[in-house]
């Protein structure tokens, strides 16, 4: 299995902790590299390219509070990113949404914790069914924008 994995620099020392701990996962490490300020859209957008390319399986994204870079991520035809703060989240990320983006909120999380969600995550199989005619609806017909509205 190969992850893209990425982070800004509130996420930096919970990446590098992930990549230590999954020795068997081939992590593509895309960025951040240090503990400098950086800005996550440039990470989530790599991320996203090595999915859509196949140059990953799927994707994990570590920053603060993970909503922006969920925001960003989800921008993406194709891309299905949530945030997990807990084991259940995690694993209804997956059953339900069919994340292929695990996002990690590391000023909320333990690093304990984040080891708990992704296992869960990795292990826990999209249920189908209902819940892929939800995302049929997602992806089906493009929605007016109305972000712009007075």
């Amino acid at each position: 299995m190969r992850i893209a994995i990425g982070a800004d620099h509130r996420g930096f020392e919970l990446k590098e902790f992930v990549k230590e701990h999954f020795g068997e996962i081939t992590f593509n490490d895309i960025g951040a590299f240090n503990k400098e300020r950086s800005d996550y859209p440039e990470f989530t957008l790599k991320v996203c390219v090595e999915i859509l390319q196949c140059s990953a399986d799927l994707g994990i994204l570590i920053c603060g509070t993970g909503i922006g870079m969920s925001i960003a991520a989800n921008r993406f035809s194709g891309i299905y990113a949530g945030v997990a703060w807990n084991e259940e989240i995690a694993k209804l990320n997956r059953e339900h949404d069919n994340s292929n983006i695990l996002i990690l909120p590391a000023d909320f999380v333990t690093k304990e914790n984040a080891i708990k969600i992704i296992k869960i995550w990795l292990d826990t199989e999209f249920l189908g069914g209902r819940h892929k005619e939800r995302l049929e609806m997602i992806d089906g017909p493009v929605q007016t924008n109305t972000s712009n509205c007075c």
